[in-house]
């Protein structure tokens, strides 16, 4: 009897394993760089036992959720082929470009393990050279194209996120190669300027299809609030390359413009926040809230504001901004138990089902 009640549960097991890879979300990676922005905040601000169990966890779930890719890569390839070629499901790759840089970032400050950052660099550099040419190409090329209004959202901006994050990660890895430190510091600087870039050309886009296209509350989906993720990734890209110029002569030279572009991000960050409050109240008016895994997109940027405003102040010397992290990472944990709530929950009912 028990031997049998195994073999059910294997089986069991292997259908939620298969259906789960098969309908894999694409941005489910945000669960890592989620996690891990949140276990960096608390962190920087002291809470070391909270910020470690968080990196254990979020260790787990990346592994977890690697694990899963590749049973879709192997057993569902054309879905995923379909999936990276598609306007609105493609954009959710970047987060694994994202979460294994974040990732990286918690083994330096948390484990002060640079050998697994490095490694998760060049993973995530790997990456992000594969999807920011095939993504883009495809979105190119590809046909029938959708019109503006169902083709675009705030997912696009996981690209920008992708691209800050190997530039942050490379600013911490740099001082571990000896003679190439200065390389590393100058395509970090290089991958912040066309992240920002990038950011712009997408915000055009972004603000013209909100404002003149009709906006639903179910189109209002929560990947929007990577609007604000994606500036404050930007701000503290910028302020790990202003804390590391005096290592570069060149960064040094545009410290100025550094700051300044900087702090214009974070302003826009800032801005966005009440915006996507608003929003986001006036979509539950007519949505009930229930658990979605594009809920961690929307703790991302939560984490990430905290962290960057700490960062950025600490970069410039603007201790009037010291307040606002200190309070902002209880919101962002609050954000993050209740979609962590809803992830279990929604894991024990598949099981028990």
């Amino acid at each position: 009897m028990i031997e049998q009640g195994k073999n059910i549960l294997i089986i069991k097991l292997k259908e939620i394993i298969l259906k789960g890879a098969s309908d894999l979300y694409t941005g489910y990676f945000a669960l890592v760089m989620a996690t891990g922005i949140v276990s960096i905040a608390f962190y920087l601000l002291g809470a070391v036992t909270l910020a470690w169990s968080l990196f254990i966890l979020n260790t787990v779930a990346y592994l977890v959720l690697w694990f899963i890719t590749f049973v879709r890569l192997f057993r569902y390839s054309n879905d995923m082929i379909a999936d990276l070629i598609d306007h609105v499901r493609g954009p959710g790759f970047f987060t694994i470009v994202a979460g294994t840089c974040i990732l990286g970032n918690d083994f330096v400050l948390i484990a002060s393990d640079y050998s697994m950052a490095i490694i998760l660099w060049f993973v995530g550099l790997f990456l992000w050279l594969f999807l920011i040419y095939s993504f883009f190409t495809g979105m190119m090329v590809h046909e029938p194209k959708p019109h503006l209004e169902e083709g675009i959202h705030g997912g696009w901006f996981i690209a920008v996120v992708g691209t800050q994050s190997v530039s942050i990660l490379g600013t911490f890895i740099a001082s571990k190669f000896m003679g190439l430190q200065g390389h590393f510091l100058f395509l970090s600087l290089n991958l912040y300027l066309f992240g920002c870039m990038l950011y712009l050309l997408i915000l055009s886009l972004i603000f013209y299809r909100l404002i003149f296209f009709r906006l639903s509350a179910s189109s209002f989906v929560p990947v929007y609030w990577v609007n604000m993720g994606a500036a404050a990734i930007t701000t503290l890209a910028g302020a790990r390359l202003i804390l590391t110029s005096s290592q570069l002569a060149f960064m040094d030279d545009i410290l100025p413009f550094l700051k300044g572009f900087t702090l214009f991000f974070w302003a826009t960050a800032t801005w966005w926040i009440p915006l996507l409050f608003i929003l986001e109240g006036w979509r539950h008016l007519y949505l009930p809230l229930r658990y979605d895994p594009q809920y961690w997109s929307m703790v991302f940027p939560l984490g990430m504001y905290t962290t960057c405003t700490l960062v950025f102040a600490q970069a410039t010397g603007l201790t009037l901004l010291d307040p606002v992290p200190r309070y902002f990472v209880y919101i962002a944990f609050l954000a993050w138990s209740a979609t962590f709530i809803g992830l279990v929950h929604t894991l024990i009912s598949k099981v028990t089902s």
